[in-house]
């Protein structure tokens, strides 16, 4: 199933939940039982909005060779590209 972040302005919270393509969540209360978190001291009324990422699968298959992709360097860098093994 894809994931979504959604964003309350009302917070300024993200929260990332798992759901089916045609769903779309719009307040806060539906985006916390979704995600099964409390709605602490935001009301439940409190719209929310997807962010623009898609919907999200992510596995070795879909990242084309199979292999992920190496970590960035930490500051300072330990390679000129920023890339470490390449």
């Amino acid at each position: 199933m894809p994931t979504y972040d959604y964003r309350c302005d009302a917070n300024g919270q993200v929260v990332e939940v798992s759901h089916r393509m045609s769903e779309t969540l719009s307040t806060w209360g539906e985006l916390c039982a979704q995600a099964k978190i409390p709605c602490g001291d935001t009301s439940a009324d409190e719209p929310v909005y997807r962010l623009a990422n898609g919907g999200n699968l992510v596995s070795s298959n879909s990242l084309g060779s199979g292999i992920a992709p190496a970590p960035a360097c930490g500051t300072g860098g330990c390679c000129p590209n920023g890339m470490c093994g390449i």
